[in-house]
């Protein structure tokens, strides 16, 4: 089920740099080293896959966009927000 905009606003201020991007949160990494930021997308490869919700993906160098959303929910929902939270936590282990 879609959050709604008040839960939306609510949950970005419990994520660390994840912005609002219309029915998107978007978020950048940056990376040391390239490899390690392609080690990063291979790890959201594997977790998106096995939730089966998948976000846009960019890679510039050093620098990884990962941008989310439910299609079928029209926005946001609980487990985009479950995701990102999982996807900080993968990024902490290249740091």
């Amino acid at each position: 089920m879609r959050l709604s905009d008040e839960e939306v606003a609510l949950v970005l201020n419990s994520l660390t740099g994840w912005k609002l991007d219309g029915k998107f949160i978007v978020k950048k990494y940056r990376f040391q080293e390239f490899l390690k930021g392609i080690a990063f997308v291979n790890d959201i490869a594997q977790l998106s896959e096995e939730k089966n919700h998948h976000p846009f993906i960019s890679i510039d160098y050093k620098m990884v966009t990962l941008k989310i959303t439910s299609w079928h929910a029209g926005g946001l929902t609980d487990l985009d927000i479950s995701l990102a939270k999982q996807y900080d936590t993968l990024y902490e282990k290249y740091n």
